[in-house]
């Protein structure tokens, strides 16, 4: 079964490691720029890039707050990667079953 373009985006922008990186630190909680961008090798505005493609991937989300943009992870985009992982983790899961059913007969022998 293909990626559908949902899922394509959201592996897409965490292939990059500094949106990666950005993407593991909003783990904590929702974020300004400022914060978000403290600790990363890269500019503010280059953070602000990040952000606009994990946005569009819809892996987080804004929310203004007064003058400041507040980034928080998203819940759609977390979705369409974990349906994606999902499908290898049902089929490990039927080879696993499988493989015990047929070492069972083996063992009846």
């Amino acid at each position: 079964m293909p990626k559908s373009p949902n899922q394509a985006m959201a592996l897409n922008a965490l292939g990059d490691p500094t949106r990666r990186a950005i993407f593991e630190k909003l783990e904590k909680g929702p974020m300004s720029v400022v914060h978000i961008a403290e600790g990363l090798a890269v500019s503010r505005p280059a953070v602000s890039q990040h952000l606009k493609v994990l946005r569009e991937a819809k892996l987080i989300r804004m929310q203004q707050q007064g003058t400041r943009s507040i980034y928080s992870i998203d819940g759609q985009g977390l979705m369409a990667i974990r349906s994606y992982l999902d499908r290898f983790w049902d089929t490990a899961l039927q080879n696993l079953k499988v493989l015990a059913e047929q070492t069972e007969k083996q063992q009846k022998r």
